[in-house]
């Protein structure tokens, strides 16, 4: 696999929410067998399931982000210190992976 085309929300993905989309896929997508396999109920899973979702929805968000391209524009012109375009992208990013709801 070409790592280059791996997308930036599964990169995002931490191991065990990547073990957990494996678990997932692997029983079909069956809420109901992955609560066994998890040995929890159908409402946890499902409340997991809803919180990859909007992190990959934050992940996408970020990739076409208007402020995150224009940061990345000014560093590129030399406008802005490539750390301080690093640091505003990682703190913008911050924020936006708050609104994540537990």
């Amino acid at each position: 696999m070409n790592r280059e085309k791996v997308p930036r929300w599964f990169l995002d993905l931490s191991d065990e929410e990547v073990d957990f989309v494996k678990y997932f896929l692997l029983s079909s997508g069956s809420i109901k067998e992955l609560a066994g396999t998890y040995s929890t109920s159908y409402p946890t899973i499902r409340k997991r399931i809803d919180k990859l979702i909007q992190k990959i929805q934050i992940s996408d968000r970020k990739d076409n982000d208007t402020v995150v391209k224009l940061i990345n524009q000014l560093e590129e012109e030399g406008k802005i210190d490539q750390e301080i375009a690093k640091t505003v992208v990682l703190e913008y990013s911050r924020s936006l992976n708050s609104l994540i709801v537990e």
